[in-house]
């Protein structure tokens, strides 16, 4: 039986349009005055949709992870990966992508709306997704973007299916090669993994089952579903006191004490979500009080240490997605939901575009807090 979606938790601290949220920042990097808001509003989402349209088609910068097999693997990002070359590197503009579709989808009769179904239809053809397949199917690529830009494939796969739009039936038609060589390479790999992966970067495995679960309860994959579950238990069901006093490491983007209870909210039923929540973080306060506060950045032109941008945007959506887990009467909510909105009031006012280390990646953050983080599947299907 599959869930039906949670709505979107509503934060505390709504500001009126044009309303500045004052947040702290070190003396090393003031960050810019900007307008943000704490929902997804029309005019923050044509902010967001420019950062993703001002970089989805643009080559350079570019950080390949590439595997050299010979002198003809030397090409250009363009020619390597026809479909997904710009952004920095590849699963940055996969979730841009994932970002024009959700934005189109949700302001469908705006500006940007057409603006993201040009670069949506620019993208999206039989000849370059066909192209990424054979890419994918190339030697020494076993591993390629493995999870987490594999897990973004989908996560764009399922937004395209979701959009009741003839366009968007088209994009998702012409996706589903390159979906199923994505779920094909998890499905393969994840009975041979033995140990789960528990960084604050790419590899992380609990962020990407995440967006993994959410795609194959929005198509009904049962069997992928099932493996997630297999995985869960495996991986997860035993852990207690997660040290999230350890957190975040200097690089971080994702929690990992976070990104695996908000995997496990979509596993369990709220009882027992509850109950494997108190021995695994029991710090958790049971009243609205300050717990785990948001992560310092010092300096956002450097694309490493602005990574804990996005760990602030995603431990806001993780946080919400933890207490949309739990019961409704359950008294650590209050503590889960104020821990978020100080996270976001952090976070959203850096994510401006002003250095492209950010830029081309945290407006998908931004959007997913503000459009999906927080519930969006949640419980057994």
């Amino acid at each position: 039986m599959r869930r039906a979606l949670l709505p979107l938790l509503p934060f505390a601290l709504l500001l009126a349009p044009g309303a500045v949220i004052a947040a702290s920042a070190p003396a090393a990097e003031a960050v810019t005055s900007v307008t943000p808001a704490t929902s997804l509003t029309a005019a923050a989402a044509e902010r967001f949709a420019q950062l993703a349209l001002d970089c989805v088609q643009r080559e350079y910068p570019n950080k390949i992870s590439h595997v050299l097999a010979s002198d003809e693997d030397v090409r250009a990002p363009r020619a390597l990966t026809p479909v997904f070359y710009g952004c920095f590197d590849w699963h940055s503009d996969v979730h841009a992508h994932w970002l024009l579709a959700r934005l189109a989808r949700l302001y469908p009769d705006t500006p940007l709306a057409s603006a993201a179904r040009t670069a949506l239809a620019r993208s999206l053809t039989d000849t370059g997704i066909a192209a990424e397949v054979a890419y994918l199917s190339g030697p020494g690529r076993a591993s390629f973007e493995r999870p987490y830009g594999l897990a973004w494939l989908l996560a764009l796969g399922a937004e395209l299916r979701a959009w009741d739009d003839d366009d968007a039936r088209g994009w998702a038609a012409t996706l589903a090669p390159l979906e199923q060589a994505a779920v094909e390479r998890l499905v393969t790999w994840l009975p041979k993994l033995a140990y789960p992966i528990r960084t604050g970067e790419h590899n992380q495995t609990a962020f990407s089952f995440g967006l993994v679960w959410d795609w194959a309860a929005a198509t009904g994959d049962d069997a992928v579903l099932s493996l997630l579950r297999d995985k869960a238990a495996q991986f997860y069901l035993a852990d207690a006191d997660c040290p999230v006093r350890y957190e975040p490491s200097g690089e971080d983007f994702l929690s990992p004490c976070l990104a695996e209870a908000d995997f496990l909210r979509r596993v369990l039923a709220p009882a027992e979500f509850a109950a494997w929540l108190r021995d695994f973080l029991p710090g958790i306060p049971r009243s609205r009080q300050p717990w785990l506060a948001p992560g310092i950045v010092t300096d956002r032109s450097d694309p490493k240490l602005a990574h804990i941008d996005g760990l602030n945007l995603s431990r806001a959506w993780m946080l919400r997605g933890i207490a949309a887990g739990l019961p409704q009467g359950d008294a650590r909510r209050a503590a889960l939901l104020a821990a978020a909105e100080e996270h976001a009031a952090a976070a959203l006012p850096a994510v401006t575009g002003e250095h492209y280390e950010g830029g081309h990646w945290l407006g998908t953050f931004a959007v997913y807090l503000l459009s999906a983080g927080g519930g969006e599947s949640s419980g057994t299907p």
